[in-house]
């Protein structure tokens, strides 16, 4: 009889292989962008803007308006989902995945039960739904209409616990790139037009989650998801699944059809958006990047700083800053975590000039700093 000792182990460089295949960061992909953020079970998208830089450095050809026109066409949305925290998906996983998170929400809501006791929420939540559903509303908005309906009460607290309670989604022109506009929402059967999908598993979450990110262990899993308690959901696919262990010993799963390159091979320079998944998907991030720089880029105040892969581990971040107002130039600057090596340095300059060019298409100039290694640190 096998146990988890016996089954192989994956380094460093093997597991980094594996989900650089699956994040389509080993080589550009030509698919429709719906395509992409399905199979990457969305996009993390805290600000609105990195979801469009991480599909340009997994997709050839992309076109930044395609999201744009996803978005307004609501086959995609912007939705809190995982980590109780907003993804931009395809309308499908909207449906699919709000109802498996929302135990996230649930969470959330019960730290605060002492504070909403004798509050009836669910006409709190009918209020707000309806108002919403009305036309998209901001916050403010939503608490106007609260403080009118429950005098004396913390209308911050009820806006908060709407959010919690009603799946809502941020409606365009947010999110759309290059246009502004205040964050504005509606609820998700009002956006959808409450069209029907097969109803989605937990089951279905952690095989979708391991074809994205694994191998990967029940930390790794409930780390991405925000969720808990899934190792009894990880034990029940377990006769389906791989299984492998890290040079620490830790037990990992995978699906079987997913790729798991050599870990000899080559991976090109990337630009990682800030808030981008890959980052953020693992109670283990070795494979990916150190704990070192993970204190770098993960930032007091929840930011998560852009970064760059050399070799396919993250090597330093990056900023575009814009001058002189919608046409004036445009500088990329590195700031790399220790040398780069020269063929390195030369293609990374080649894909940010690349970058400027898509992301600044109209600037009178692009040019690009790479600032020495011991800057990094001060």
């Amino acid at each position: 009889m096998t146990t988890d000792a016996d089954a192989p182990v994956l380094g460093r460089r093997a597991l980094n292989r594996a989900l650089l295949a699956r994040q389509m960061l080993l080589e550009r992909h030509a698919m429709p962008a719906l395509d992409a953020i399905e199979r990457l079970v969305g996009m993390q998208s805290q600000a609105p803007n990195p979801p469009y830089i991480g599909l340009w450095s997994r997709l050839d050809g992309f076109s930044f308006a395609e999201v744009g026109e996803l978005m307004t066409g609501r086959r995609a949305a912007r939705i809190v989902l995982m980590r109780g925290t907003l993804h931009l998906v395809s309308a499908r996983d909207a449906r699919a995945l709000r109802p498996l998170t929302q135990a996230i929400q649930d969470d959330y809501l019960k730290t605060r039960a002492g504070d909403l006791a004798g509050v009836d929420l669910d006409a709190v939540f009918a209020a707000a739904r309806a108002h919403l559903e009305a036309e998209p509303r901001t916050d403010k908005e939503v608490r106007e209409l609260l403080a009118g309906r429950w005098p004396g009460e913390d209308v911050a607290l009820l806006g908060w616990a709407v959010r919690c309670g009603v799946p809502l989604v941020q409606v365009p022109p947010r999110g759309i790139w290059g246009a502004s506009g205040m964050a504005r929402h509606t609820t998700l059967d009002a956006w959808l037009g409450g069209s029907a999908v097969p109803e989605a598993t937990l089951d279905e979450l952690v095989l979708r989650y391991l074809a994205a990110f694994g191998p990967a262990s029940v930390r790794d899993v409930q780390q991405w998801s925000g969720l808990r308690r899934l190792g009894e959901v990880v034990e029940r696919l377990r006769p389906g699944l791989l299984v492998f262990r890290d040079e620490d010993g830790r037990t990992l799963y995978d699906v079987p059809e997913a790729p798991r390159p050599d870990p000899g091979t080559p991976a090109p320079v990337r630009f990682v958006p800030d808030f981008d998944n890959l980052l953020l998907s693992h109670a283990d991030r070795a494979r990916i990047i150190s704990e070192e720089h993970r204190r770098r880029i993960f930032t007091v105040n929840g930011i998560i700083r852009a970064t760059f892969l050399v070799d396919g581990f993250v090597h330093g971040m990056w900023k575009i800053d814009k001058e002189g107002g919608k046409r004036g130039g445009a500088t990329l600057r590195i700031t790399p975590f220790a040398p780069i090596p020269d063929p390195d340095r030369a293609a990374l300059e080649d894909e940010g000039t690349r970058l400027l060019a898509a992301v600044h298409p109209d600037a009178t100039s692009h040019k690009i700093e790479v600032l020495a290694p011991q800057e990094a640190s001060k």
